[in-house]
């Protein structure tokens, strides 16, 4: 089933809160501001510019396991530079198909080089989940005769 929301409408929904990083802040900031704003990523910004994205993942496979200190570290140490980014044009379906690809969880939504927000696995689950329900709900309508749409 191919569902075809734009990522901009799923950030228009979720809202557009955005938190961000810069490369030279500490590990440590990131992972309190993670854990401030209950998110699991934070893109790191220079400036308006997105060069790169931090995850709690990061943290644990690059500074926690290696035995680092989170509050020496930059962020710059582990961020992930190679962004796998979308415009907001893009299809749910698409965004699905990108995460897995790349078995990553969050997603930025760029637009002519600025960052728009970021659409997580989380929030593609939820929305596939609520647009198959609908479906299930206008078939099932149907088929009891009081399909209206």
């Amino acid at each position: 089933m191919e569902i075809t929301t734009a990522a901009k409408s799923l950030l228009e929904h979720k809202g557009r809160d955005l938190w961000t990083i810069a490369p030279g802040a500490m590990v440590l900031d990131a992972i309190h501001l993670m854990d401030e704003k209950n998110v699991g990523a934070l893109p790191v910004m220079d400036g308006s510019k997105l060069v790169g994205i931090v995850s709690e993942r990061d943290y644990m496979s690059k500074v926690m396991l290696k035995g680092k200190s989170s509050k020496e570290t930059p962020v710059s140490d582990i961020m992930t530079r190679d962004v796998v980014t979308v415009s907001p044009d893009q299809n749910v379906s698409e965004c699905m198909r990108i995460v897995s690809e790349h078995r990553i969880r969050h997603l930025p939504v760029v637009e002519d080089g600025q960052l728009l927000g970021i659409v997580s696995i989380g929030d593609l689950v939820k929305w596939t989940i609520a647009t198959q329900r609908m479906t299930i709900e206008q078939l099932e309508a149907y088929i009891n005769g009081g399909y209206s749409g």
